[in-house]
């Protein structure tokens, strides 16, 4: 099945998500969230990968017209919002609506049924970035709309992934599909993700550390489970900020600490992911920053200063070729062209 023209429209969201299937081994990533410091509503997340993963930032007006790709039956829509998303599966609306999707190799979203409405796993957040400004309407959509999720294989294994969001009222919320339904979890307190298992397992798990209701030390491993205890933790110890300075560098170094290095050096692991980028995005004051583990700087970008009305031209941040930028870079968006998203498996 090709893009249509109107996916041709469509910013690339897929690509990296598709890729996220290239070995069970490499299911990695955190996100979390610090709602209840007096500064600003921040998330943070790490993007964990096998291979080097260079990525660019681009600003997606309102009114884009968008389609599910799942045939017949596919989801349509109109952007009602404009984005600012990293190239793949991150990114912040202009009402302060963060989502992320991560890699959960628990998902399951049954069978495709062609006569269902549905929608490509790679536009999962896209769609929920365009059309949503609080995690309750997302939420109330998701339990009222019987839409199906479509996966797609990479290099022969099919994507599986889970996807957090949150909004400028510190609300929040984790979707996971398991047995082809969604589960959601929704309220203030989620406020960290990773990976597998399933989020009410690593809940499970949380309790039997101290600090959260048991005994058990603080763990010191990059798996998954222990990512998630590690920045419950020091995200729970962070000092109250002084300034706002302190409050965006507080979240990043939380996420810093559940960052994994390059080249850890184990065979039993050969595929072991390092982090490559992290974002944070800060709700309250509608600023997306971006760090790359290859470059020494950190750029942001103002989402007030970008035009987001209905006909502007979707426009880049190039990160890739010009990885020395610093700082505020919200005035160095150029015109560009979106990348194709890549079709659902529809068999």
């Amino acid at each position: 099945m090709k893009a249509t023209p109107i996916c041709r429209f469509v910013m690339l969201l897929g690509i990296v998500v598709l890729s996220l299937g290239l070995s069970p081994q490499a299911e990695s990533c955190s996100r979390v969230l610090w709602s209840d410091n007096d500064k600003a509503v921040v998330v943070g997340r790490n993007m964990d990968w096998l291979t080097p993963m260079p990525v660019n930032l681009y600003a997606l007006p309102r009114g884009i017209k968008r389609d599910g790709m799942t045939g017949k039956n596919t989801l349509t829509w109109t952007a009602k919002y404009g984005t600012v998303v990293a190239e793949s599966s991150d990114g912040m609306n202009e009402k302060g609506f963060a989502g992320h999707m991560l890699w959960l190799a628990e998902s399951d979203y049954g069978t495709f049924d062609p006569n269902r409405p549905s929608l490509s796993v790679g536009l999962w957040l896209q769609y929920y970035l365009d059309n949503f400004a609080t995690v309750k309407e997302a939420v109330e959509f998701t339990k009222k709309t019987p839409f199906q999720l479509v996966t797609g294989t990479f290099e022969g294994r099919k994507v599986t992934v889970h996807l957090a969001f949150e909004d400028p009222s510190g609300d929040s919320a984790v979707i996971e599909y398991v047995n082809g339904k969604p589960t959601v979890h929704h309220g203030k307190e989620y406020t960290v993700m990773t990976n597998s298992p399933t989020y009410d397992e690593q809940l499970k798990n949380l309790r039997q550390f101290k600090g959260f209701g048991g005994d058990k030390p603080l763990p010191g491993t990059t798996d998954a489970a222990d990512r998630f205890v590690r920045a419950a933790y020091y995200l729970k110890n962070l000092p109250e900020p002084t300034d706002y300075r302190e409050c965006i560098a507080g979240v990043l170094s939380v996420m810093r600490n559940v960052a994994q290095p390059f080249g850890a050096a184990d065979p039993a692991r050969p595929h072991i992911s390092a982090t490559r980028w992290r974002t944070v995005s800060d709700l309250t004051n509608l600023v997306y920053y971006f760090e790359s583990a290859t470059s020494p700087n950190l750029v942001w970008v103002k989402l007030k200063e970008l035009d987001f009305s209905e006909g502007a031209a979707i426009r880049k941040l190039e990160l890739v070729r010009d990885p020395d930028r610093i700082g505020d870079c919200s005035k160095q968006f150029k015109p560009s062209q979106p990348f194709v998203v890549p079709s659902p498996d529809l068999k």
